[in-house]
């Protein structure tokens, strides 16, 4: 994930999608959800694990001055996992 992918305006109109009421949306593309999808679903939860980890304060500081910065430093640690692993980082997400 780069500075810049972080630093783009959304270009959602979140106003707008405030103002709609439900009758407003558009769920078309959406298939019905009945009693046998429930029946049927299972919960699948990732394993998150809590841990304590030394790091740097001066680092520790940059990554606390951004909006969401755990899930900015898992993503990180994901993207040098991957590619120390030979993975292309993000080929997950294409």
């Amino acid at each position: 994930m780069s500075e810049n992918s972080l630093r783009k305006k959304s270009r959602t109109d979140w106003d707008r999608l405030a103002d709609m009421t439900d009758e407003e949306i558009d769920y078309s593309d959406i298939p019905a959800i009945d009693d046998e999808f429930f029946e049927k679903g299972k919960l699948r939860m990732p394993k998150k694990q809590m841990m304590t980890v030394p790091i740097d304060g001066d680092i520790l500081e940059w990554f606390k001055s951004q909006r969401g910065y755990e899930i900015i430093i898992n993503s990180v640690l994901r993207v040098y996992m991957d590619t120390q692993c030979g993975k292309r980082p993000y080929q997950d997400l294409a």
